[in-house]
């Protein structure tokens, strides 16, 4: 089956998409099983992905990455997902966040610090949600205070990706406290992982992605030079906004890759199996599985890369992002939930990839704004007119 196929990828992002299923093929698939057994971060796939160019890839060329836009990096995200999840949000985490510092940050800040993401000498994290927060960006509650020429951070994060592995952080934290201006008490802070008072460590084992690491960190009166505040303060929810626009287009490819890994199982599975006498893709309840299966596969997708000119372009990008997110990780659910009842008992066997798929399409459909919060999205930013 060719499911991931060419169109609708505009052109600029085919020879990306090319490279990105070579590389996918060659270091992801064949390891995939044994990352997700062995729950171990995959320094070496990483270190493959950074020598190909197709990690911090979205860094500018000015700094040293590869400029990709936003449908190139999309297109690389089904490639690498429908391969494994784990591994691929490793791959992708490498520079997550640092978009923010690219957009917003000085001169000084992009040299210091997104240089050596670029240029592979670094990784990086995004640091958000909290414990007892994950949604609610104007309801967060680590705190950044100024002391003389130092800001000091207290609170806690969680669900960060690379948190432990990461040399720094683009950290969220309020600054401010007016309750007439919600959105305006919240910045963002370069935080480098060595800081005193910066401690992380790896979050209990999750059901999937187990290739990819997330932490807690505690921050207890961590102090950053006053230069690491990004952009302006009183600007954070702004621009985590703007950044999640972008994210959540691209997390829309993490459900397509899952869900064509779904079918593409359960196709091979039906097409080799007997049972009454003939193939079970013989039956009519299950052709009429596998149809379903690309009709919601088929339907997300086109809205995934619709979706992506559109954020592109700044055109209603909040609604956008919010249908493709929505869209691209239901459809990853659906179609693994399909697959494994197609498959029967041997669905439950770990040895068995639709296994894997079926409990990683679990995790697309919270992250970056679960889903019930992008349904609130879409309902307030539908166009009236």
């Amino acid at each position: 089956m060719e499911l991931l196929s060419e169109y609708p990828v505009p052109e600029h992002a085919r020879p990306v998409k090319a490279r990105a299923r070579e590389f996918a093929q060659e270091h992801i698939a064949p390891v995939a099983a044994d990352y997700y057994e062995a729950g171990e971060y995959p320094w070496e796939v990483l270190e493959a992905g950074q020598e190909a160019g197709l990690v911090a890839g979205d860094l500018g060329e000015d700094l040293g990455g590869q400029g990709y836009d936003l449908e190139q990096v999309l297109a690389i995200a089904e490639e690498f997902y429908r391969a494994d999840a784990g591994i691929a949000l490793t791959l992708q985490l490498a520079s997550f966040g640092a978009e923010i510092v690219e957009d917003h940050g000085s001169e000084a800040q992009k040299e210091e610090y997104l240089r050596p993401v670029a240029e592979h000498d670094q990784i990086t994290g995004l640091a958000v949600s909290e414990p007892e927060t994950g949604s609610d960006l104007a309801g967060m509650t680590t705190s950044a205070e100024k002391d003389g020429d130092e800001w000091v951070i207290n609170g806690e994060k969680y669900w960060i990706g690379n948190g432990v592995e990461a040399d720094w952080v683009t950290l969220y934290a309020k600054t401010g406290d007016d309750p007439n201006n919600r959105y305006g008490n919240y910045s963002m802070f370069i935080v480098p992982t060595d800081s005193p008072g910066y401690d992380a460590e790896h979050i209990p084992e999750k059901m999937g992605f187990r290739a990819s690491k997330q932490a807690h960190i505690v921050l207890d009166d961590c102090r950053i030079p006053e230069e690491n505040l990004v952009g302006v303060e009183g600007a954070g929810f702004y621009m985590l906004a703007e950044f999640f626009n972008h994210g959540r287009v691209i997390v829309a490819g993490h459900g397509i890759g899952l869900a064509a890994a779904a079918i593409e199982e359960a196709w091979d599975f039906v097409h080799d199996r007997e049972a009454f006498g003939r193939t079970v893709d013989e039956f009519q309840a299950v052709q009429h599985k596998l149809a379903d299966m690309q009709l919601q596969f088929q339907s997300a997708r086109s809205l995934s890369w619709d979706a992506a000119h559109h954020v592109a372009n700044q055109e209603n990008a909040g609604y956008w992002a919010a249908l493709a997110k929505t869209a691209g990780t239901e459809a990853a659910t659906e179609c693994s939930q399909q697959s494994m009842q197609l498959h029967g008992g041997r669905s439950v066997l770990l040895e068995n990839r639709i296994s894997r798929v079926f409990r990683d399409a679990r995790i697309p459909v919270i992250y970056e704004g679960a889903n019930d919060i992008q349904r609130n999205l879409i309902y307030r930013q539908t166009p009236t007119n």
